[in-house]
């Protein structure tokens, strides 16, 4: 396994760090673990990096840290998982708050309200970059460009919801030939993705979803039964319960979702 060659530490340098740089949201952190884990680092093939990412995609949440978790746990196993997935987010928690702060005591003055301002369309070329960047690795033919283009149509000229627009993105991809798509990989990334699969069993299947369920209420009943069920603080926790399981798509989704 490629954990075998990269230590811990170097891992969870890099996690934090990317923690504290990842702006853009999920495309531009995408985009910046693909530079760093495949271009620079090496850690990951490009199929396999492609392959991750497009199962995270088909599942509802925040894919870009799936993402980070996925790759964390391919080069050291659960440790790894653990460390990929917290410090992708912590750092901006911190920021987050720090950042809040200061638009909630000064945000009215002219010249922080123009320095948030000024800030979307950094955010916006960053985004625009992140995309043209991983669509060049993924789309490699023509019948691939038109089913994006067709893709982007439905979601932006016809509102059509976006769980809708990936099932019928995958129907189309398996009724199509690997050959007409220009979809293939190589021997070794084959190989690579092949032996990332582990199977233990459905018991243990059962044992982390159980155990994954108790973390995820946990908070919210003790919060049920401290503060009252009526609480605000159950409502945004039941409300966020909701968005992480209906909005397919990651963070994008799930502005639209919860505006």
């Amino acid at each position: 396994m490629a954990g075998d060659m990269i230590t811990f530490g170097d891992a969870v340098r890099y996690w934090l760090k990317l923690g504290f740089i990842s702006f853009g949201g999920p495309a531009g952190q995408i985009a910046m673990m693909h530079k760093e884990v495949v271009e620079n680092k090496k850690w990951m093939s490009e199929g396999h990096f492609l392959h991750a990412l497009n199962f995270c995609m088909l599942l509802p949440g925040p894919e870009a840290q799936q993402l980070a978790t996925y790759i964390g746990w391919q080069l050291h196993g659960t440790r790894g998982a653990l460390s990929a997935g917290i410090l992708f987010v912590l750092p901006s928690v911190f920021i987050l708050w720090g950042v809040s702060w200061i638009y909630v005591a000064v945000g009215s003055m002219p010249s922080v309200a123009a320095l948030f301002f000024g800030l979307k369309p950094a955010v916006a070329a960053i985004v625009g970059e992140a995309a043209i960047r991983i669509g060049k690795k993924s789309l490699r033919s023509s019948t691939l460009i038109a089913l994006a283009a067709l893709s982007f149509v439905a979601i932006y000229f016809l509102n059509t919801p976006f769980p809708v627009i990936v099932l019928s993105a995958g129907i189309i991809g398996y009724a199509f030939d690997t050959r007409l798509t220009g979809a293939t990989r190589s021997v070794s990334d084959e190989a690579d993705v092949a032996a990332s699969i582990v199977s233990n069993g459905w018991l243990r299947a059962l044992r982390i979803t159980a155990f994954g369920l108790l973390i995820w209420f946990l908070p919210i009943l003790v919060l049920g039964v401290w503060r009252g069920w009526d609480d605000i603080l159950v409502d945004i926790g039941v409300l966020f319960s909701k968005a992480a399981v209906v909005t397919f798509g990651g963070a994008y989704a799930v502005l639209g979702y919860i505006s």
